[in-house]
């Protein structure tokens, strides 16, 4: 029996910490340490009080078998043995629930470290649950958690529903390690932009800066390494198609693209687009820009609730103020227009335009 039991308990150590990778003496370890919590919580159900005496398990790597030693102050070399009749069921239950603990620990971060190497990229994932504010995702081998913080405000979101997420960080949690998710950081827009744009991956086109309010606007500025590379046009693809399919992927929120410039004035004027005909003058040692605008862009150039230039103030760095100019009324047609030199010409225009006027004719009744 001693050599079958031998046989079982080490082959099982064995095989297990091979299989999932674990240490087999952390495991045995670990189980020491279960085993004298057991002990502990054991004697107080007993009434015994455990907290000032010296304790210690030892667990026999061959066979399994589990005993509790104890010994007075300084004297180490003098162990007797004090572990309880029929403890052997509850050590061997509990080093039971230490292996299976350490195996379902030893795969988490199995499964975590894969994920630690994809930090920053994309992943698909289904919505699993909501946990408060937070979104639960399935993302293949392992589940990641949206918080409150890193959803789109605006974004309605529905069990079983899939969608692309950038994989933020593994974060020690109440819960422990855990993968973090967002769908609201700007880098899932620049990595929704390297998806989408060969250009992107090969190097050819640089995604210089990017500000985002998610779910409503962001501004994006590139810049192409290589002569000949037009790189807004790179980003927008044929008849949008790139650009679009990154706005399918946002739920519809508005992307725009814009030319970097080491000229600050030049893409302050390009960050405030839709607005055109803008003029920048810059304060260098206070780094303010004062814009002014024609009248008739002002709107378009500040934004629905300030929001377009505020997201100009995020790509650039710079503070922006904003001053409307007054716009020239253009005629829609040429018209020649006499000034009367006097008062005397007064009744003149009056005279034609009275005989311009038809006079109306008289009623006329049934009869």
């Amino acid at each position: 029996m001693a050599a079958q039991a031998r046989t079982e308990f080490a082959s099982a150590l064995s095989a297990i910490a091979k299989e999932r990778g674990l240490d087999p003496a952390i495991v045995l370890d670990t189980i020491k340490q279960a085993i004298l919590a057991a002990y502990r919580r054991d004697a107080r159900e007993r009434g015994e009080e455990t907290e000032e005496i010296q304790l210690e398990a030892n667990v026999d790597s061959q066979t399994g078998e589990a005993r509790v030693l104890t010994w007075e102050e300084g004297k180490e070399d003098e162990k007797k043995d004090i572990t309880p009749p029929g403890f052997g069921r509850i050590a061997a239950q509990t080093a039971k629930q230490v292996i299976l603990q350490k195996i379902r620990e030893a795969e988490k971060d199995s499964v975590l470290s894969q994920y630690e190497t994809r930090i920053g990229s994309l992943v698909s994932g289904i919505v699993l649950r909501f946990d408060g504010p937070a979104v639960r995702v399935d993302i293949g081998r392992a589940e990641g958690i949206v918080p409150s913080n890193e959803r789109i405000p605006s974004e309605r979101l529905n069990i079983n529903q899939r969608l692309t997420y950038l994989l933020k960080e593994i974060r020690e949690t109440e819960r422990g390690r855990e993968i973090i998710l967002s769908r609201s950081d700007p880098d899932l827009v620049k990595k929704l932009f390297a998806r989408e744009v060969p250009e992107i991956g090969s190097g050819a086109v640089e995604v210089k800066v990017i500000a985002r309010e998610a779910g409503s606007r962001t501004k994006i500025a590139v810049h192409s390494t290589q002569p000949g590379v037009d790189p807004v046009g790179s980003c927008v693809g044929q008849k949008g198609v790139r650009v679009q399919a990154v706005i399918n992927e946002l739920n519809g929120e508005k992307i725009d693209i814009i030319p970097w410039t080491e000229n600050t004035a030049d893409l302050i004027a390009a960050a405030l687009a839709p607005a055109d005909g803008i003029q920048v003058s810059l304060d260098e040692k206070n780094k303010e820009a004062k814009v002014k605008v024609g009248e008739d862009k002002l709107s378009l150039a500040i934004g629905k609730e300030g929001q377009n230039v505020r997201l100009a103030v995020k790509l650039t760095g710079w503070r922006i103020e904003i001053d409307g100019i007054p716009v020239e009324k253009t005629p829609t047609e040429e018209t020649t227009q006499v000034v009367p030199a006097d008062d005397q010409a007064a009744p003149v225009i009056e005279e034609a335009l009275v005989e311009e006027t038809p006079t109306p004719e008289p009623e006329q009744k049934e009869g």
